[in-house]
């Protein structure tokens, strides 16, 4: 079989020499396309080929009908929204993504994030320590816990709301569950994105929750740019001075809320949650054994179209 890995963003060198070597000890080839330009030169490539790893690439319905041998498609990462599921359905193509290889990386870069907001993106000023204040996470999956487990070593007391984590896990965790969405907010320091955007989450991080948070508060967002309702952040950020944003994935409107809020907040240069030698190749390899294990055995254990 032929394993295409399409990536603008190329793993790192070794990630790929893992790939090649698990498609190869299973009797699979792997053809690289990396750093492309066009789209024209996606849709070439994917022509013969049966099983496709991308990572924030766009997998179109055009992408789709262009490949008539594909057969299965990995997102190496846990966010899926770049692949048309729908369109993987209707083909009857496996789509599945890699939950879990990012998320210390995901993890570690939500705290620092909070502590260097809390110093004031490290410009002079008394600035504040983390320890003893109340972080709140939104979402308490794979980065969700990690995020806890660290914070709560750094002397931080956690709160998670999730509808579909039991309390008692939490609990278990140390954590303290939420009653509700809005009560969370109201409470904590800091709030920790880790949502997917769905119909649900799109826009749903509005004015009426950020406002809600205490005075000096910081909304930490290391999930997906479309879950702001960023009119409504501006707004927030205009009446609540004392509140800040920062964000490894930037606004459409970034440029505009970098000139009026330049103390309240602060966008990566590009996102880089995953951006670490240990994602990078964590990631690759996953997708590359999840592969061989659909084509060995049928397994489709990560299926994200069932």
């Amino acid at each position: 079989m032929k394993i295409l890995v399409a990536t603008v963003k190329p793993f790192a060198a070794a990630a790929v020499n893992g790939i090649k070597e698990i498609a190869g000890k299973n009797g699979h080839e792997v053809v690289l396309l990396e750093k492309y330009i066009d789209k024209s030169q996606l849709l070439e490539a994917v022509a013969d080929a049966d099983a496709l790893i991308v990572r924030s690439d766009k997998v179109t319905a055009e992408v789709i009908a262009a490949a008539p041998k594909l057969k299965i498609v990995v997102r190496a990462g846990a966010g899926f929204d770049n692949i048309d599921l729908e369109a993987c359905t209707e083909r009857g193509i496996v789509a599945m993504n890699t939950p879990g290889q990012n998320s210390n990386a995901v993890a570690e870069l939500a705290l620092a994030m909070m502590i260097f907001m809390s110093r004031n993106q490290f410009t002079p000023g008394t600035g504040m320590e983390i320890k003893g204040k109340k972080l709140g996470i939104q979402a308490y999956g794979n980065v969700g816990r990690l995020v806890a487990e660290k914070a709560k070593g750094l002397g931080m007391d956690v709160m998670a709301f999730d509808p579909f984590v039991p309390a008692e896990k939490m609990l278990e965790d140390g954590v303290t569950p939420a009653e509700s969405l809005e009560a969370m907010y109201g409470q904590c320091n800091f709030i920790s994105l880790h949502i997917p955007a769905t119909p649900s989450t799109i826009g749903s991080i509005n004015y009426g929750l950020i406002s809600r948070m205490p005075k000096g508060g910081c909304l930490v967002n290391t999930a997906r740019r479309e879950v702001i309702n960023e009119a409504e952040l501006e707004k927030v950020l205009t009446d609540r001075p004392d509140i800040k944003y920062v964000t490894d994935v930037a606004a459409i409107c970034q440029e505009e809320l970098d000139e009026k809020f330049p103390k309240q907040v602060f966008a990566t240069a590009k996102k880089m949650g995953a951006e670490t030698a240990e994602a990078n190749m964590n990631a690759g390899l996953a997708a590359a054994s999840q592969i061989c294990n659909y084509f060995n055995t049928g397994c489709t254990k990560f299926q994200l179209n069932r």
